[in-house]
């Protein structure tokens, strides 16, 4: 997928990899915030001993997953993170 004058252009031998790349930039959101949420109920004392451990869990397995993924399809952290333009990144940079 390339851009040109505020324009996508879809190439089809990168398709797949464009589709992927985009689907789990939208995943990773989701994770982040997700990840915030259960830290801000972890520091808060919402949740039992048995919840954070489920909560933990899922986040790692979660994480373990998108790397695998992004492994796969040869993309890194960073190329999950589009470029909004004047707004700045989509995701915080750590």
């Amino acid at each position: 997928m390339s851009e040109r004058r505020g324009r996508i252009e879809f190439e089809p031998d990168t398709v797949e990899r464009d589709l992927i790349k985009l689907v789990l930039t939208v995943v990773e959101l989701l994770r982040q915030l997700m990840e915030r949420q259960a830290l801000r109920r972890f520091d808060q004392g919402d949740l039992s001993e048995e919840q954070e451990e489920r909560v933990g869990l899922t986040l790692m397995l979660l994480e373990e997953r998108m790397t695998e993924l992004r492994e796969r399809y040869g993309l890194k952290p960073e190329d999950l993170n589009l470029d909004l333009g004047p707004l700045g990144p989509l995701l915080p940079r750590d």
